[in-house]
């Protein structure tokens, strides 16, 4: 399929990644204690397949296509891309810092915690625009590779919902409101992937797909490393957070051997 073909394909994965937020607020929507422990294994198998895919198809693509040097700098510019944004999130309200999802014991006051939910979905969607990117530009080049890509972002998606909705839920007591913000923050995704669309077709070439490869790397290893696996350890034990990340290496392993 021709990279043009694959526009359509990769906003519609794009779309439906950024918008697994909404499956997290639909879960605090349904338990009443969201203790979420059963989501340290998917998000260890999310990291584990974000991690096998860099390293084992999508890095070596890019060595193979432009040379080492340039995709070990566009690896590296990705990393920091994304490690910019995260600075640019005050750490209250970042999702990578945000200190649990429990349901509080005391009514706490409810215009601190509404500022809490409106500020963890700002952060939230800061940090989708380039996942989204990421899911894009993978698929404009394989979508086979994009598919993957997506699924281990929807995944990790589901609690950062959980943690946009929660709060809000509590400081309001109104669940369409909850569900609402964190639908919204969901869909910074998809716009990313429109902007990319913009900004990146007219230029797009092998050699810079390449790079986008490279570049995509380097923001999954970074979102891996400082947000899925901090997060699936505080959820659950160590043993099945290692379990995940090994299953999502397996399945990615197996399922590359197959395309």
């Amino acid at each position: 399929m021709a990279v043009s073909e694959n526009v359509n394909v990769a906003l519609l994965l794009t779309l439906l990644a950024g918008l697994a937020t909404g499956i997290g607020s639909a879960i605090a929507y349904f338990i009443k204690r969201p203790k979420i422990v059963y989501l340290s294994f998917a998000l260890g198998l999310s990291a584990g397949v974000m991690i096998y895919i860099s390293f084992m198809e999508m890095l070596p693509t890019a060595i193979k296509d432009i040379g080492e040097l340039r995709a070990i700098v566009a690896f590296f510019v990705g990393i920091g891309v994304i490690a910019f944004i995260d600075l640019l999130v005050p750490e209250q309200e970042n999702p990578h810092e945000f200190a649990g999802l429990q349901e509080p014991t005391a009514r706490p006051d409810s215009g601190k915690l509404m500022r809490t939910g409106l500020m963890t979905a700002l952060a939230i969607g800061i940090h989708n625009f380039p996942e989204g990117l990421a899911t894009f530009a993978a698929t404009l080049g394989d979508v086979n590779l994009g598919i993957f890509i997506a699924i281990a972002i929807a995944i990790h998606n589901i609690p950062e919902g959980i943690a946009v909705s929660v709060p809000i839920f509590f400081a309001t007591g109104n669940k369409n409101k909850a569900f609402f913000y964190s639908f919204l923050s969901g869909l910074s995704e998809p716009v990313g992937a429109i902007m990319g669309y913009l900004i990146l077709m007219p230029f797009l070439s092998p050699v810079l797909l390449a790079a986008l490869l490279a570049f995509i790397a380097g923001i999954m290893i970074y979102i891996s490393l400082d947000e899925l696996l901090p997060m699936a350890h505080r959820y659950g034990h160590g043993h099945l957070v290692i379990a995940g990340i090994v299953a999502g290496m397996l399945i990615m392993a197996i399922s590359l051997q197959m395309l």
